[in-house]
């Protein structure tokens, strides 16, 4: 099977599905840091959100609980790995970057700014009482 392509910023293309195999996909194609940072990302986001759900659309990771809204996703830039919480506006505290759309924000993952796992696990399991974006397909 032929490697994904890599977009701009070492984002792999991946066609969109639902399920584990997608995420796989997707975090399989990456290397290096990038690679490290959404195995940990997957595992953190995996263990902390309810009957995780998991899908690939835009190119880029989505989880939800089950029965619910995405409510976080990860998309590989040039020099960090963009995660969005959906609702992170209401979380406490929120995310530090903020994003055009009010109730979004953001956490940079780099080599140079390693996961806070613990935080990321908190960040998830109040998302995963919040709404998101779409509804996970069961």
């Amino acid at each position: 099977m032929a490697k994904p392509r890599l977009l701009t910023g070492g984002n792999p293309q991946i066609p969109k599905g639902l399920g584990d195999a997608p995420v796989r996909a997707y975090i399989d194609a990456l290397e290096g840091w990038k690679r490290q940072a959404c195995e940990d990302l997957d595992r953190v986001i995996s263990r902390s959100i309810p009957g995780v759900r998991k899908a690939v659309k835009w190119n880029s990771p989505f989880y939800g609980p089950a029965g619910g809204d995405y409510v976080v996703s990860y998309h590989v830039m040039t020099r960090y790995v963009k995660v969005a919480f959906f609702a992170g506006a209401s979380l406490d505290p929120p995310p530090p970057e903020g994003s055009k759309d009010p109730s979004t924000r953001y956490l940079h993952v780099s080599e140079k700014a390693p996961l806070d796992e613990a935080r990321l696990a908190d960040w998830c399991r109040q998302a995963s009482a919040l709404p998101g974006f779409g509804k996970v397909a069961d």
